[in-house]
Parts: structure tokens; C-alpha cells; sequence
């Protein structure tokens, strides 16, 4: 199933939002940065090349549910403002550089998605975003590589996974450890496919760590905060 939506206005935080995102009805376009009339609010942590398709599982619902009783009802596919939506696969069995089939399309992933503070609002409920970001429960990008028009009854099929791909569960668990293996991090950075902003991220803290052995590391911002 695929989703596209405009922007909502958050008049408290005077900012929009294109996370309200509603079923594609018959065939759109998928260009280089995306589907056709699909919009994105903050082009700097959302949208672009790089980001052109967000993915959710659709049993992460079921385990965001499971901790968060009080909005179950409205954990439903299409509420976190994904483009795609399907059965299988989940953050532990897709891989950075993974190649899929969509239709005609041919799509990469290239990096897991950094929850914001507007899941929060779109729940009405504090704290969904931080323990996204706790769980790893974050979804994907992906990158376009062959455009086309396709169709929400499209098939999404895994078709080519690159040698020394690396899982989104093990890149974001590495990420948010206190003080990840080097040569782990060194790894992931290497990782076919990655999106060149987390292979900077992942060298940044490299050097980092290699420069203050010792030191107490500050805490990393692993969600787009609200602001201030």
C-alpha cells in the first residue's frame, strides 16, 4: 500500500507537518526524490534523494501498541507518516543497500529513519518518538534508482543484497550504544549503500571515541527534538 499527503498546520509550534498522509487511489509517479504530491515540511531532516520513500513495518504498530495501551487504537498502518506500507520485513531483516522491486521502480535503502517530535504530536501522546528511538522500532528510507509509475497493489520484492550489508537493527543499535567497538562503527560506515550524512555521522563519533578515550561521552540526540 502506498501513502502521499500535503501539509498540516501545527499552529501551537507554528510549523506544518507531512506526516497526516492518506492511500494512494490509482497509479502516481515515483520520481528521484519521491512520490508525486507527496510533501514534506522540514526539507532538512525530511525528503530529498536520500530520503525519497519512508518505509514502517507493519508489525512495529502491533509492538508500539503493546507499550503504549493508551493509543493503541490509533497505532494503524499509515499513521506515521509512511510512503509504504507491507507484511514483511522489519528493521532485524532488511539491510543498508538493500535493493527492492516496486513495480516497475527499483528502490535502495539507505538509512533508518530518526523519529521526531512530531509522532508525538500526531498521537497526541508524549514520549511515542523517544521510545521509537529506544526500541529501534524507526523504519527506512530509500533512495530511487529506476523511476516509474506505480500502484499501491504493486509488489515490493528484495532483489539484490550487497556483500558486507549491515541490518538497520544493528547500525541503530550501534549508534545509540554509551560507547560503541571502533571497529564496529568503522564497519557500519563502510556499510554498500549507506547515505553519506550517516557515513559522516558514524566517522564524527569515530574520531571522537578515538580522541577521548576515557572521557565521558555526551548523550546523543537520536530523535528530531521539539523546539524550544
Amino acid at each position: 500500500m502506498l501513502f502521499s499527503g500535503g501539509l498540516t498546520r501545527i499552529d501551537e509550534h507554528g510549523q506544518s507537518t507531512g506526516i497526516y498522509k492518506q492511500p494512494v487511489a490509482g497509479p502516481v509517479e515515483l520520481g528521484r526524490e519521491g512520490l508525486a504530491g507527496d510533501v514534506q515540511a522540514d526539507r532538512r531532516v525530511h525528503g530529498g534523494a536520500e530520503k525519497a520513500l519512508h518505509q514502517y513495518a507493519v508489525d512495529n504498530y502491533r509492538r508500539l501498541a503493546e507499550r503504549l495501551p493508551a493509543i493503541a487504537a490509533q497505532l494503524v498502518v499509515g499513521s506515521i507518516g509512511e510512503n509504504i506500507s507491507a507484511a514483511a520485513g522489519d528493521e532485524n531483516t532488511v539491510f543498508v543497500g538493500d535493493v527492492f522491486s516496486l513495480g516497475r521502480a527499483r528502490v535502495q535503502v539507505s538509512q533508518p529513519r530518526s523519529p521526531c517530535w512530531k509522532i508525538d504530536h500526531r498521537y497526541g501522546h508524549e514520549g511515542v518518538a523517544r521510545l521509537i528511538a529506544e526500541s529501534g522500532l524507526t523504519g527506512w528510507y530509500y533512495r530511487v534508482l529506476e523511476v516509474a509509475t506505480i500502484s499501491s497493489g504493486d509488489r515490493l520484492e528484495l532483489i539484490e543484497r550487497l556483500p558486507g550489508a549491515v541490518s538497520l537493527a544493528e547500525l541503530w543499535q550501534a549508534w545509540r550504544e554509551h560507547r560503541p567497538d571502533p571497529a564496529t562503527l568503522e564497519r557500519l560506515a563502510a556499510a554498500p549503500g549507506l547515505t553519506p550524512n550517516w557515513q559522516k555521522k558514524l566517522h564524527g563519533r569515530l574520531d571522537w571515541l578515538r580522541a577521548n578515550s576515557g572521557t565521558e561521552e555526551s548523550a546523543r540526540t537520536l530523535f528530531h527534538s521539539r523546539p524550544g
